[in-house]
């Protein structure tokens, strides 16, 4: 009787605790629903991070996370989920830690063994997403901008820091006693954000859409270029370039295959110091025909129709903002991410800069869509086959991360899949998931087959989702979530970076369209 007893007063001790957690739990949601952002489900939150973790490292993180939220979850007592919901708010250790129990218990050790960056690792990965091979066509940016595309590459690597900032910025909000808090941990998030509470899922519906384009778009330019590389280093033999794109894209077909980017990451600073070593060759190759340079052939003046083209293809070059969310998420010390940025903006704009001039004042009117095109016959085969081997080795990972988007997208949502899953229970890829992401390389193929255009496919995506993505998105999201925080000069600095990025977008992509068009009208090769 004693034991019945006692069993009864539990359960009616369990009850009253139960709806006294759910009753505080709604308050915290209604107080989050009128500061103008929600908790998100676990299944949202987890689509929205995995849309935007593009490195196997954060991945790994944010799966440990979840994996540790869901134990939570396990534990409750019934409460609908809410805990999970609001322990995706507190992700750099400012708050409770996830793992930690209702009654204070120990810490699950997974949270622990979250991978975290330096911030000198973060530049490295910064600089390799702004210092790739893209740099190639900047001295062609400069053939139809003269000072003036020098200017812009200058004031692209300014804006870029900028926005980059104020894209972190998005992440978090002040809790009740002013503190900063993590509260989004994507570019996804942020958009989703801004779309809330009328259309809570556009702003991932448009980010996601601007993603897959760049990534898809890089991935063909990297076919692109292997083909203009390899044709122009053999000239002489009977291939052409187009037959040249056929063969590096029979390379990459293995990349259907992938699992993970763990054998494709040993190859990252090989790749990267590679790159480096070209581009001093290059500089060394100008510098040596100093005496020869035209000075007299930059110009103040600018290809009115060309020029827009150039401005894509610059800002092309600084695209790394879909990376920082996730980059900033996994550093040490988030509060050295802004001088993180600094410095390799820096350091990005001042090498640039040189490069390009360099290259121009060697080859002046000359100058071609890819640079080391103009290099003698000797030295460009030699450079030529270093480029091709970063450019296959460097298509793997935007191809992984457009295949990853992808299935998130249409395959893994749960029940809000369009198709079926693309692993089976053994985690071995299904047919259908094969044939997706060997049709993704095939179009890769095609569209660099008839469309074998660097310059003008480089300006067209950043002119498209470049400024989409680095001027207009962040600038417009740093306005709507933060706009009573802000000061005059911040509106003033958000507004002008819209307009101003919003001309070149659209002119960037008139003039990029203008130019494919009579490509194909007069049936031009590169």
């Amino acid at each position: 009787m004693a034991t019945l007893i006692r069993s009864k007063l539990s359960n009616k001790l369990t009850n009253a605790a139960t709806a006294v957690s759910n009753k505080s739990q709604a308050k915290v949601s209604g107080m989050f629903a009128r500061m103008g952002f929600q908790a998100a489900t676990d299944e949202e939150a987890l689509g929205f991070a995995a849309c935007d973790d593009l490195d196997y490292d954060h991945r790994q993180g944010m799966q440990m996370d979840i994996l540790t939220s869901d134990e939570m979850g396990g534990e409750g007592s019934g409460d609908g989920g809410a805990l999970e919901g609001d322990s995706h708010y507190q992700r750099d250790g400012t708050g409770p830690p996830h793992s930690a129990s209702k009654d204070g218990g120990p810490t699950n050790e997974l949270t622990e063994v979250r991978p975290k960056i330096t911030a000198w690792e973060a530049g490295w990965n910064v600089t390799n997403a702004i210092q790739g091979m893209f740099v190639l066509g900047l001295p062609y940016a400069i053939l139809h901008g003269g000072y003036l595309g020098l200017f812009l590459i200058i004031f692209a690597a300014v804006v870029c820091c900028y926005t980059g900032k104020i894209l972190i910025a998005c992440l978090y909000e002040e809790d009740e006693d002013g503190q900063l808090v993590r509260v989004r941990d994507s570019y996804v998030d942020i958009a989703n954000a801004c779309c809330a509470p009328r259309f809570p899922s556009l702003g991932g519906h448009i980010v996601n859409v601007a993603q897959i384009i760049e990534l898809v778009m890089t991935c063909i330019l990297y076919v692109v270029v292997s083909g203009n590389l390899m044709y122009n280093s053999f000239p002489n033999m009977p291939i052409s370039q187009k037959s040249w794109a056929i063969i590096a894209t029979a390379a990459l077909l293995p990349c259907a295959f992938l699992k993970n980017l763990k054998a494709v990451s040993k190859f990252s600073l090989l790749c990267t110091l590679a790159h480096f070593v070209i581009n001093i060759l290059v500089i060394a190759y100008c510098l040596s025909r100093a005496r020869d340079w035209a000075w007299d052939k930059v110009k103040f003046y600018i290809d009115v129709k060309k020029f827009p083209i150039s401005i894509g293809i610059i800002v092309f070059s600084y695209t790394s903002q879909i990376f920082l969310p996730s980059l900033e998420g996994n550093m040490q010390k988030p509060s050295e991410f802004h001088c993180m940025m600094n410095w390799t903006h820096i350091a990005a704009c001042i090498l640039k800069g040189l490069f390009a001039l360099v290259a121009y004042l060697t080859w002046a009117d000359e100058t071609k869509e890819v640079i080391t095109d103009n290099l003698p016959p000797t030295i460009r085969a030699v450079v030529n086959l270093f480029l091709v081997s970063k450019a296959l080795l460097s298509y793997p990972l935007p191809f992984f991360a457009a295949v990853e988007v992808l299935e998130k997208t249409f395959f893994n949502e749960g029940g809000r899949a369009y198709f079926p899953d693309c692993y089976g229970g053994d985690g071995r890829l299904k047919s259908w998931g094969l044939t997706l992401r060997c049709s993704l390389v095939v179009f890769t193929l095609l569209m660099a087959i008839y469309v074998p255009h660097f310059a003008l496919l480089m300006g067209l995506t950043g002119s498209l989702t470049g400024a989409g993505l680095c001027f207009l998105l962040p600038s417009l999201f740093h306005l709507k979530l933060l706009w009573r925080k802000l000061l005059w000069h911040q509106v003033f600095f958000d507004v002008a970076i819209f307009v101003i990025g919003g001309i070149c977008s659209i002119s960037g992509f008139i003039h990029s369209m203008e130019g494919l068009i009579e490509a194909f009208k007069y049936n031009i090769e590169e």
